[in-house]
């Protein structure tokens, strides 16, 4: 069923892309380079990414290989991109279209691309796990340890400045808004960064700090501080965050 979920998406993708030529008839080059071109999602996704991730060191060709020779071994990965971009496609009320995040969105992209530094880094590959970390930091402006345990139907909204640390988990369908920290508060070993549990909404310039756990369907108000764990169905706000709103919709 996962597989037919990934021909469905892919197939509407190429719709999209016959659609927005006609649309569009000066985009043509880039819609066959990005997405006509390709005879499967997982080669358009590999081309996209590793056209952002190369440089003159390591080619977009050499990253594009590696990528490819993942996705070959791990079809869990692909699996998960399209829990994405189902997920962006029904929650981002801005998104009309699934070519829209597959294209142009950073958060969508940058995701991905840990996908792939963390496989490196569970396999023991920590030097190139580490170049695609360094290569998603300069290039997205996100800060993702390829340790941290990232689930699938996940959004980064926006994306930029977000900063998830090693030991930090995150589940399925969480948001993140821009700016968000998933930090510590100095302990030098062992689990020291949040997990985050399903359907949770962390939004624009919060952190979250410390060995805590975030309850699922929390929301977490805007520039809140977190330094303790939030039980879930709850609302937190402020510097300390305090809950405002109870797991029975009752305001504190």
């Amino acid at each position: 069923m996962l597989f037919q979920e990934i021909e469905i998406v892919w197939n509407q993708i190429l719709s999209e892309a016959h659609i927005l030529i006609n649309k569009e008839p000066s985009l043509t080059g880039f819609y066959y380079a990005h997405i006509l071109n390709h005879k499967s999602f997982s080669s358009a996704l590999s081309y996209i990414l590793s056209s952002k991730l190369g440089n003159k060191s390591i080619s977009a060709i050499s990253v594009r290989d590696i990528i490819n020779t993942i996705y070959d071994c791990n079809h869990e990965i692909i699996i998960s991109a399209i829990q994405d971009i189902r997920e962006v496609y029904n929650r981002d009320p801005a998104i009309e279209c699934y070519s829209t995040p597959f294209l142009y969105s950073n958060g969508f992209h940058v995701l991905q691309a840990y996908r792939i530094s963390n496989y490196l880094w569970n396999q023991s590959k920590t030097e190139l796990a580490i170049y695609f970390y360094n290569r998603i930091s300069t290039i997205f402006s996100v800060d993702i340890h390829p340790a941290a345990k990232i689930g699938c139907g996940v959004i980064f909204d926006h994306a930029i400045g977000i900063v998830i640390g090693e030991t930090s988990v995150v589940r399925n369908n969480v948001t993140i808004f821009h700016s968000v920290t998933l930090g510590s508060t100095g302990k030098h070993s062992g689990i020291r960064h949040p997990i985050v549990n399903e359907d949770t909404i962390i939004g624009a310039g919060s952190k979250v700090l410390g060995k805590i756990e975030i309850g699922s369907k929390v929301k977490i108000g805007a520039g809140s501080v977190v330094l303790v764990s939030i039980p879930p169905g709850c609302t937190a706000i402020g510097i300390p965050a305090k809950i405002v709103t109870s797991q029975n919709n009752k305001q504190i």
